[in-house]
């Protein structure tokens, strides 16, 4: 591929379109000899004359004529394919790439307070379990839950990932009659979320209870969100995420029975492409997103449920779960 020097090919790109030196060093700027000097290193590498000089500025030769008319072309090409990828950042949109169940649970509620902040940003959300590229799809952002490792990507932990048993308050009711509660509660429907099946045996494996599992009457859906709701109307006992279940526990749909959360090790990332040009909607973004975790952390330890300390002294009381 024989391509000629880039910075002569584009003064002369602006000396064909102009006809003048000065106005071509003017766009430019730059002096109009180094114009000159710029279109000779041209006229030398490909070894013709590609302008005459007139009393009003210069014109084409019949060979500069043609090579102005195919050249151009390639450069108005770079121009729009740069105007493209700018335009994502400079536009007044966010595109965020997450999941379903952070977006309802967590994400949801929270953007009033971001709209409210910032009323000239749209934040478009795209929910996908796929791996991420950001070569392949046109995302700004995206909130994943891993192990904060992604190829060709940069990620801030937003939240860590913590689990527990969840259930209705009225899947209770007889514990006071019940003197093997651990056992008891356990022997109720075990409900499991599609694509968090391993949830059960990490948090059993974790309470030193992974016999529970056998023979266990199960109900599997497809979402960590049916799983929950599921919890709350009675069908059985779920596993938890603790950001995600935060406000059914404050408002009491569900209780911690256990009270004995679990660290996966995994985490909620903030991942952005390593190699990505600044945008201050995007930093006021990611900083409000870190800022809501925090403040939400924060309101857990702060807020408890009065019903759930009461089943959870019942537990602490009645369990041998070490």
């Amino acid at each position: 591929m024989k391509i000629p020097p880039l910075n002569p090919l584009k003064v002369f790109e602006v000396v064909a379109r102009t006809e003048n030196l000065t106005h071509a060093a003017s766009e430019l700027c730059v002096s109009q000899s180094a114009v000159s000097r710029q279109v000779a290193v041209l006229e030398e590498y490909l070894g013709v004359q590609l302008f005459t000089r007139e009393r009003g500025g210069v014109r084409l030769t019949e060979v500069g004529e043609v090579y102005s008319r195919r050249v151009t072309p390639a450069f108005q090409a770079i121009s729009q394919a740069t105007s493209y990828v700018t335009q994502r950042y400079s536009d007044s949109r966010i595109r965020l790439r997450t999941y379903t169940t952070l977006t309802a649970r967590w994400l949801i509620p929270r953007l009033p307070r971001f709209n409210a902040l910032y009323p000239n940003i749209e934040v478009i959300v795209d929910n996908s379990p796929a791996p991420l590229d950001f070569n392949a799809e046109s995302c700004d952002m995206a909130i994943l839950l891993g192990d904060g490792h992604w190829t060709g990507s940069q990620a801030t932990l937003l939240m860590e990932d913590i689990i527990e048993p969840v259930c209705a308050p009225e899947l209770l009711d007889d514990v006071h009659s019940c003197e093997r509660f651990p056992e008891y509660l356990l022997s109720k429907r075990l409900l499991i979320s599609k694509y968090r099946k391993n949830d059960w045996p990490i948090w059993l494996h974790h309470v030193g209870r992974d016999a529970a599992l056998n023979g266990a009457d199960t109900m599997t859906f497809s979402s960590s969100i049916l799983t929950w709701q599921a919890a709350m109307d009675g069908l059985g006992i779920a596993i938890g995420q603790k950001h995600m279940v935060q406000a059914d526990i404050r408002h009491g749909h569900l209780i911690r029975p256990f009270n004995r959360e679990f660290k996966t090790g995994k985490g909620h990332y903030v991942v952005t492409p390593a190699v990505q040009r600044f945008s201050p909607k995007i930093s006021a973004f990611r900083d409000w997103l870190l800022h809501e975790a925090s403040e939400s952390g924060e309101a857990e330890e702060g807020e408890k449920s009065p019903r759930a300390d009461l089943k959870g002294a019942t537990v602490a009381n009645r369990s041998n779960m070490k």
